[in-house]
């Protein structure tokens, strides 16, 4: 049985997460750390989304992520 649909409306939240596989290191260094910065920069601006908050760890993430236009334009996969 597949599960319901999600919720889309303009304004929208979500957390998003993302662990690394085995819970390993996924950001190689410093210099990782601002690559994933820069490339989530980049999908917010040609998406139209809005990063709440955020937090990087070694071995995963969470994003809280608003949605202006309320049309999940994308998935993002770390």
């Amino acid at each position: 049985m597949s599960r319901p649909l999600r919720l889309q409306f303009a304004g929208a939240l979500y957390h998003v997460t993302s662990r690394g596989n085995e819970r390993k290191t996924i950001y190689r260094d410093e210099v990782d750390f601002a690559r994933f910065l820069a490339v989530l920069t980049s999908v917010c601006e040609r998406f139209n989304w809005v990063i709440h908050s955020y937090c990087l760890m070694t071995n995963h993430y969470h994003l809280l992520v608003e949605e202006l236009d309320g049309v999940r334009s994308c998935i993002v996969h770390s």
